[in-house]
């Protein structure tokens, strides 16, 4: 059964069992919360989602998060670190006054603390600060995030020498605008571009990569679900296959980008996957189909995993996916992290 708010809530099979709907009344009473315009920290919200190229060294990690939090008013609400991919992302909020100093710093304090001309991992990769993307939450419009992100990567361009391509909604040029494409062949692919290509001169900055942090991408998004199936196989080339059938570009599930990784560390193959639209593509759909192509394989699914934070809209509870996420807990589900600390900030006033 999918996890509902408001009055769908009363759309109940009276079979359902008694602790789920208890649940189920509680998270409405949170999303009441959440939305009540008396908030304690924000009337308007914008949400960041950098992806750090540091997944083994949860110190640097943290350094970073304290690094955003210094801007005051900026929140962060979770750190996933992945060592295998040698990668970490990290969910802020903040409102937009503050949004932008607080997404300076994080850039700054990564570029200080990550050597990109070292780095291995299975990610791709092209800085030491990634990706940076800046998702309306609330109050807050899709063009006012764009240009909020341009402010931001204007900035990491004149005062960190940083190289900026923006993506997405912020795209200055059409060929930008998938993430993919900025990143393909990875750090050493874009440098040739950028020496050899007019297209690939950053959109601000230096035409060339800052020595240690490489290029930074920028942008503004809609609500992006990170989502990871780990196999019964060690073989990254099934994983791949799976990845290449299932995905949006390969002719299969439409706002789906997937990649096939091996995960050194646990023995095993994984399919890494973004649902750029989980109401197009719910995490059910990318399940069901990395399940259908792995029996085709000779494979099974072993376990799943959100990265970072998802909405309550997204998940349902009864779909044969949700029993399999590993180390989810009710503060996987971002309005509940959201209710966190607005609680916190209440008790501190």
């Amino acid at each position: 059964m999918t996890l509902m708010a408001g009055s769908d809530i009363a759309v109940i099979s009276v079979n359902a069992n008694a602790n789920r709907y208890n649940l189920r009344q509680k998270r409405v009473l949170q999303e009441q919360t959440i939305r009540n315009p008396q908030s304690a920290i924000r009337n308007s919200l914008v949400e960041c989602v950098p992806n750090f190229s540091e997944g083994r060294k949860p110190e640097v990690v943290a350094q970073i998060a304290d690094a955003i939090e210094s801007a005051a008013g900026a929140i962060v609400l979770d750190k996933h670190i992945d060592a295998d991919h040698n990668r970490s992302v990290i969910t802020f909020v903040a409102e937009p006054n503050v949004i932008v100093e607080a997404a300076v710093r994080a850039v700054q304090r990564a570029a200080e603390l990550i050597d990109l001309s070292t780095h291995t991992g299975e990610h791709p990769r092209i800085g030491a600060t990634d990706v940076f993307p800046f998702v309306p939450l609330e109050g807050i419009a899709m063009d006012e995030c764009v240009a909020l992100a341009r402010a931001a990567g204007k900035r990491i361009a004149d005062e960190l020498g940083i190289p900026v391509f923006f993506y997405e909604y912020a795209a200055l040029k059409q060929e930008r605008r998938n993430l993919e494409t900025v990143r393909r062949g990875g750090l050493f692919g874009l440098k040739e571009r950028m020496a050899n290509e007019e297209l690939w001169k950053p959109d601000v900055g230096p035409n060339r990569l800052h020595e240690t942090a490489g290029a930074c991408v920028i942008g503004a998004r809609k609500f992006l679900i990170a989502y990871n199936i780990t196999l019964t196989t060690d073989d990254v080339l099934i994983a791949g296959r799976i990845a290449k059938r299932i995905r949006a570009s390969g002719g299969g599930l439409p706002f789906l980008k997937a990649l096939g990784m091996k995960l050194h560390t646990k023995n095993t193959a994984q399919v890494s996957m973004n649902l750029i639209d989980f109401e197009k593509t719910s995490i059910d759909d990318a399940f069901q189909a990395v399940k259908r192509e792995a029996e085709n394989e000779g494979a099974r699914i072993l376990k799943s995993e959100i990265v970072g934070l998802v909405p309550r809209a997204a998940l349902d509870e009864s779909a044969e996916y949700f029993q399999t996420i590993e180390n989810f807990t009710e503060q996987t589900i971002l309005e509940n992290r959201l209710l966190h600390v607005e609680t916190q900030a209440l008790r501190s006033t």
